[in-house]
């Protein structure tokens, strides 16, 4: 069975462009690989300066994707610091790329300068290091990534050939593969741009704990277009196609058979918002039981740990030997 590895940050609350457009296709796909679902409350460190913080939001994550159904009996879901060989590979992956390829990743760019001012850490810098670790520790096949992720897979399958060429052959190489995507969700309030964790305001986003009143209110409220017409066209009507696909992926139909049946915004719009109520309240109901359980939810995570360090421990001591360390 092919490997798969997905990872997530636990920073910023999960929303529903999020599992629409990927954790519900983890979710489904679960039985058909050797899935390897990781929390990376590391990399979430680069920029993160409260103590508590990062701690707090693991757990909630884990939650979350325990709850929209990732099965700990099929699939490995383990938080990154509880795996050390996470940091000890990291270290050895520093040492095999060189400052000019770390210089020109574009996402140490982009998030610089939105820091501009603020401290900037080194490991934002070498964070790419730490993420080719992430991946080659799994012998992972297969790494599925958007648009924005191409250039570090890149980067990771530069290193793992460097150190397979320097010191004989250790990693597998991974390759970039598009992920099955679900629904395409974009902002309630700026339909044109997708709905993301860094937008400038929450009223376009919905969060997948929101309150049924706060879900209703912002579907309400989403911007859509002074013309009267309900049919499904992104280009000239990119709100009322959002509120569209958001409805079908919600109800599992196509967003052209929903929009047979309105001839109105408003009714568009409260029904989306009902539809979506819905397709949640299960989710929020078992986020709220392991949350209420924490030695269960810590009982799953330590499972995960256990088999992801099974898979990284065996890698590490490969590249140990490979590079030639002393043994104890």
């Amino acid at each position: 069975m092919n490997r798969v590895l997905s990872c997530i940050q636990p920073t910023g609350d999960v929303h529903l462009g999020n599992f629409l457009g990927a954790l519900r296709q983890w979710v489904s796909g679960q039985q058909d690989c050797d899935g390897f679902y990781g929390i990376v409350d590391l990399h979430a460190l680069t920029v993160t300066e409260r103590p508590g913080v990062i701690g707090q939001a693991t757990m909630q994550l884990a939650a979350v994707l325990f709850a929209v159904g990732l099965n700990p009996q099929v699939s490995t879901v383990f938080v990154q610091s509880h795996v050390p060989e996470h940091s000890q590979l990291a270290w050895i992956m520093e040492c095999n790329v060189s400052f000019g390829e770390l210089s020109r990743m574009t996402q140490f760019k982009d998030k610089s300068a939105k820091r501009d001012g603020e401290f900037i850490s080194a490991g934002l810098f070498t964070y790419p290091a730490l993420m080719a670790a992430d991946i080659l520790l799994y012998d992972a096949h297969d790494v599925p990534v958007g648009d924005d992720q191409r250039q570090h897979i890149e980067i990771t399958r530069d290193i793992a050939m460097r150190f397979n060429a320097r010191y004989g052959d250790t990693f597998v190489v991974p390759n970039a593969v598009m992920p099955k995507t679900g629904a395409r969700v974009m902002d309630l309030q700026d339909p044109r741009s997708k709905m993301s964790k860094s937008a400038t305001t929450d009223s376009g986003l919905v969060y997948l704990l929101d309150e049924p009143e706060a879900i209703l209110k912002k579907f309400k409220r989403a911007v859509t277009d002074s013309e009267t017409e309900v049919r499904f066209d992104r280009e000239n009507k990119p709100g009322i196609s959002n509120l569209l696909e958001i409805h079908a992926a919600a109800t599992g139909q196509t967003p052209s058979a929903v929009a047979e049946r309105y001839s109105q915004y408003g009714p568009l719009k409260a029904d989306t918002g009902e539809a979506v109520i819905e397709l949640l309240r299960p989710i929020q109901a078992r986020y709220a039981e392991l949350m209420s359980d924490r030695g269960e939810l810590s009982s799953l995570l330590r499972l995960g740990a256990v088999k992801a360090r099974g898979v990284a421990a065996a890698t590490l001591q490969r590249a140990y030997d490979s590079v030639g360390f002393l043994t104890s």
